[in-house]
């Protein structure tokens, strides 16, 4: 490898381990890492500096390349495998020594992106913390974006969860048909029956359902921009009789006695704290037998915090939480459902995330022009560092099987289920 001789691609080359496949770049015509090396990282302007520096780790990385002041020339997966491990394992030392050598000149207050929502103690003035206000808000700004942005990076299915791929090399859109297969064989639905899908996207699920397994299904979601989508598409697809999605948080369905709930990517919002009541609430909405797939993405254990990193939290998913999913089932279980089913698809949301990537990269001309350069770049960057988190075994995706079981302790399962998938 070679090294620098001086200048800032040099101080911030001498934090870098030698065998880094990392070439640097900076304004100052310093250049640094691995001059052959598959990514470049180019600190374009003193701007990207100054954001490294007054928020030293993820959140200083994200706001220089959200704003494009630090520039990425190569895959960003590829890049982000490479840096993230340097940067947790920075220490005190580290840093003072970083800031010693570029702070003179560079440490300085810079605006924060539009894009980044305040810290969680300025957005108590929202509310309290998943209040019915302040979810709406979070999940407003994460789902109503554009439903043609979705359209590009999800694909036709229009889902924005774990896929379940058949085969290592299956197309995305057969994955998520897969999927939400999986999920009506889970919950055993049949002609007639009736299914509420709490926090229902742009109704795949719902749709998957109807079409297929003759249902009747009500879909709920906090984003308004998503219930349009859903439901224009429900009306187009013939479905209306049968389906409907509704903009409604789920705490305000009303109706009960159904046959089956799907949770599909709704935990991640629901906070630890919440999950009894949460429960609790699904098990009322259902008959006695009837059944819970919880679909969810949580921690690799029930020792990690729950609350997302800083990056997660102001650009992504504002209040979201995870859990491990010792925790979930605990709370399942205590709740009113009994565990019949568990599996975890770790694995298939890394390749899930791989898709969605190589979608915007397909698709990046038309995703700016609908979105704008930087909520592109907080998508490209979010999605990239979930799919790292995957492969990497930081996050897992579980399903989790519940059934209300009867006053009579009868759950009306299969003595050992085969869901044919």
């Amino acid at each position: 490898m070679s090294r620098t001789t001086g200048g800032i691609a040099q101080a911030l080359d001498r934090l870098l381990p030698p065998d880094l496949p990392l070439a640097l770049t900076a304004y100052d015509g310093s250049v640094g890492g691995a001059p052959e090396a598959p990514v470049r990282l180019d600190i374009s302007t003193p701007t990207a500096l100054s954001y490294l520096l007054s928020a030293p780790g993820e959140l200083g990385l994200a706001r220089a390349y959200v704003t494009g002041h630090l520039r990425v020339d190569g895959d960003l997966h590829t890049l982000l495998g490479a840096l993230l491990p340097v940067l947790d394992a920075l220490n005190w030392r580290d840093a003072l020594r970083l800031l010693r050598e570029l702070a003179p000149g560079h440490l300085r207050r810079v605006p924060v992106p539009p894009e980044e929502l305040p810290g969680r103690v300025r957005r108590g003035l929202l509310g309290l913390r998943h209040s019915k206000r302040r979810d709406s808000v979070a999940i407003s700004r994460h789902y109503d974006v554009s439903n043609r942005f979705y359209e590009l990076v999800l694909g036709p299915s229009m889902a924005y969860t774990c896929a379940c791929y058949p085969e290592p090399d299956a197309p995305l859109e057969q994955a998520q048909w897969h999927k939400f297969d999986l999920v009506c064989r889970k919950l055993g639905l049949r002609p007639g029956m009736r299914l509420l899908d709490v926090g229902c996207g742009w109704g795949s699920m719902v749709i998957h359902a109807v079409r297929h397994y003759g249902v009747t299904a009500l879909g709920v979601t906090l984003s308004r921009e998503q219930a349009q989508w859903a439901q224009k598409e429900i009306v187009a697809q013939g479905l209306a009789d049968r389906a409907e999605v509704r903009h409604l948080d789920y705490r305000d369905v009303t109706e009960t006695g159904f046959d089956a709930v799907s949770s599909i990517g709704l935990t991640e919002h629901i906070g630890a704290r919440n999950l009894p009541a949460y429960f609790r609430f699904l098990a009322s909405r259902l008959r006695p037998r009837g059944r819970l797939l919880n679909h969810c993405s949580t921690r690799s254990t029930t020792r990690a915090p729950h609350r997302a990193g800083p990056f997660i939290d102001r650009y992504v998913f504002p209040d979201g939480e995870l859990e491990g999913i010792g925790e979930i089932l605990a709370v399942m279980q205590d709740n009113g459902f009994e565990i019949r089913h568990e599996e975890n698809l770790r694995e298939h949301y890394g390749r899930t995330l791989a898709a969605w990537c190589a979608n915007l990269d397909a698709h990046w001309d038309e995703a700016v022009a609908e979105a704008g350069i930087r909520r592109a770049r907080v998508w490209a960057l979010y999605m990239a560092a979930s799919q790292l988190g995957f492969e990497r075994h930081q996050l897992e995706l579980h399903q989790a099987l519940g059934v209300k079981v009867g006053p009579d302790g009868d759950a009306a399962m299969p003595l050992r289920p085969d869901w044919g998938v």
